[in-house]
């Protein structure tokens, strides 16, 4: 089983130096996981929320590049309706350059309106502004021939890509997907998955089950690694603790609402969580490090491999608690 991390890092809003605080801490912690054996870390963009969330995650990630050796740096997700194609291509392609051929580029849509409307582009369009984004970027890194783009969105005449990414021919894709329609797009376009945290134990293994058999249907290679199932991690060790981090996943699952849109939105708004404590704690890693074995035993069971931690306190004690006591229990960690 392969571990990594999800997430990113945030602002501590104490005083003047409080961002980079927290981005110390992050970059800590992070090193800290390669040093454990963890396999990456996927790092999120978002915009606008004022709760200190990763905005520049390319950033980041090329500082974290040059702190690190073998941890891949993942996106999760570069939202591609909100950047030129051609500057995105530019500069994932350094950072692969730089990190040695470590990016994971996961890349995505977009899903909260407010970004949408901060950025003064309607939702609607996301999904047109996508797919044209992503034909830029394979062309982009398809070769060193220069080439010309004519779309709805994007012009651009007589263009190549420097530098070019050291993946050949290009690093991975991801895409973060959940229907049972994208999740089968996904396999079909040559997109490695990413799955949410919120999503039971069943319907998880059911995504990947899907991915699996529509890479069958179409001819793809499929290995475990292709699927990177992120999971809330809430270690406790005795009742109190428990009691703490069901609180504690309850609070995320009520930001996660308060954040979203639509449907996501209405069932994990924080006058609307309907979820009993059962629910909540199959939909993460929440127990003693026994009981999170068992957690996991039951995912590999069904086919997942490759488990993408969300620790919403992140700590080097939890961090270390895991890697010590979990990560043991099974093979090809690192």
């Amino acid at each position: 089983m392969l571990f990594g991390l999800f997430g990113g890092a945030r602002a501590a809003h104490k005083g003047p130096a409080g961002d980079s605080q927290g981005y110390r801490e992050y970059i800590a912690y992070v090193r800290e996981a390669e040093e454990l054996g963890f396999h990456s870390v996927f790092m999120v963009e978002h915009h606008f929320t004022g709760a200190g969330q990763v905005s520049a995650s390319l950033n980041v990630l090329s500082y974290l590049a040059a702190c690190t050796q073998r941890i891949r740096l993942g996106t999760a997700v570069v939202v591609l309706p909100w950047h030129n194609p051609v500057l995105v291509a530019e500069q994932a392609a350094t950072l692969d350059l730089l990190s040695n051929g470590r990016l994971d580029f996961g890349v995505g849509k977009g899903y909260r309106d407010s970004e949408f409307a901060g950025f003064c582009i309607a939702a609607d369009e996301a999904t047109e502004r996508f797919d044209e984004a992503m034909q830029v970027i394979r062309a982009a890194w398809s070769g060193e021939e220069r080439f010309s783009h004519y779309g709805k969105r994007w012009h651009f005449e007589n263009v190549v890509v420097e530098p070019a990414p050291v993946q050949r021919p290009h690093p991975p894709f991801w895409l973060g997907a959940g229907s049972d329609e994208s999740i089968r797009k996904a396999a079909r376009e040559g997109y490695n998955l990413l799955l949410d945290q919120i999503a039971t134990t069943d319907t998880t293994i059911a995504r990947v089950a899907a991915f699996r058999q529509e890479c069958a249907r179409v001819g793809r290679p499929y290995a475990p690694a292709m699927v990177g199932a992120t999971r809330g991690l809430h270690i406790a060790r005795n009742t109190a603790e428990r009691e703490a981090q069901l609180a504690i996943r309850l609070q995320v699952l009520k930001n996660i609402g308060a954040l979203a849109r639509g449907a996501d939105a209405a069932r994990y708004a924080p006058d609307s969580v309907v979820q009993t404590a059962r629910e909540i704690d199959d939909g993460a890693l929440l127990g003693t490090p026994d009981e999170i074995i068992a957690r996991l035993r039951r995912l590999e069971a069904g086919g997942v491999e490759h488990v993408l931690l969300v620790d919403p306190r992140p700590s080097l004690e939890s961090l270390r608690l895991f890697a010590s006591e979990i990560m043991p229990a099974f093979s090809g960690t690192t």
